[in-house]
This record gives structure tokens, C-alpha cells and sequence, in this order.
């Protein structure tokens, strides 16, 4: 093994060879289309699926489930969570895992947080946002929970 494949944690991943990794990833069990960019200090986890031509870029967290569509663009330092509780005492219960799901050609800024939702087509995300809510399709939100600002023709 060579001395930069030693940056990589890369186990049990379907890669498409025309995807760009950097260095200093962790991908586990998770798929990465054709021409896709995954930037450093990136983690993706099982079961997670980044679309043709999308973009992580670095210090983001991509949890399992969580599905991206195609040409889209993920900023810097944006979380992705999987879990909500069921119960209303969430130190007494398991965890429950939700999907999360971003269409195609979404555009999400820096440091953004999406809870398990279901994002359309051609939204927008901005910087920061905390999103709680699915997003129509074509709707830009931002702030802290995301409220959608306006839409997008």
C-alpha cells in the first residue's frame, strides 16, 4: 500500500470510476456516482448514495440513509442526521433512523444541518440553515428552523 492510500478509510464502497475521492476521507458501505467530487475530511456512511456530478465539499457529514440526486452542490461543514425519537423521553428509547433525501441539482451552503427530510428538485439551502421540514422544489430557505424565502421560476 502506498503512502496516500493510507489517507483514505474507504471500506466496502461502489466508486464509479470517474469519481474524484481526496484524501482524508472515511466512505463505508456507500455508493458514489460517475464524476462525483468528494472533498477532504469528508465521512459517508453506509448506505448513503452521492448522485453523478454532485459536489461534497470538505468537513461535511453524510449519515447512512441519506440519499443526494444528481449535480448537486453540498458546502462546507454540512451535517446530515438520521435520527429522531419516537418517544418523548429520548434517554429512554433507541434511536429511530429516517431516510433523508435531496433531489437533483439542490444547492446547500456552508454549514447547514438537515434533519431526516425529503428536499425537491432544484431547491436552495442557505448558509446555516437548520432544516427541519421537507423543501418543495425550487424553494430557497435559510435560517434557524429553514422557513422557505422565497421560490425559485
Amino acid at each position: 500500500m502506498n503512502g496516500r492510500a493510507m489517507n483514505k478509510r474507504i471500506a466496502d464502497c461502489r466508486i464509479h470510476e470517474t469519481a474524484m475521492v481526496m484524501d482524508f476521507v472515511n466512505l463505508y458501505s456507500c455508493e458514489i456516482g460517475p464524476e462525483a467530487f468528494i472533498g477532504p475530511f469528508v465521512e459517508i456512511q453506509k448506505e448513503a448514495k452521492v448522485g453523478e456530478k454532485s459536489r461534497i465539499s470538505s468537513h461535511s457529514f453524510v449519515c447512512q440513509g441519506v440519499t443526494i440526486g444528481k449535480n448537486c452542490f453540498i458546502g462546507h461543514g454540512v451535517m446530515f442526521t438520521n435520527d429522531k425519537y419516537d418517544s418523548p423521553f429520548p434517554n429512554q428509547g433507541d434511536a429511530v433512523l429516517r431516510p433523508t433525501r435531496v433531489g437533483d441539482h439542490v444547492r446547500i451552503g456552508s454549514n447547514a444541518t438537515i434533519l431526516p427530510v425529503s428536499i425537491g428538485d432544484r431547491a436552495v439551502i442557505g448558509a446555516g440553515a437548520v432544516v427541519t421540514k421537507d423543501v418543495p422544489a425550487g424553494a430557497v430557505v435559510a435560517g434557524n428552523p429553514a422557513r422557505q424565502i422565497r421560490e425559485i421560476a
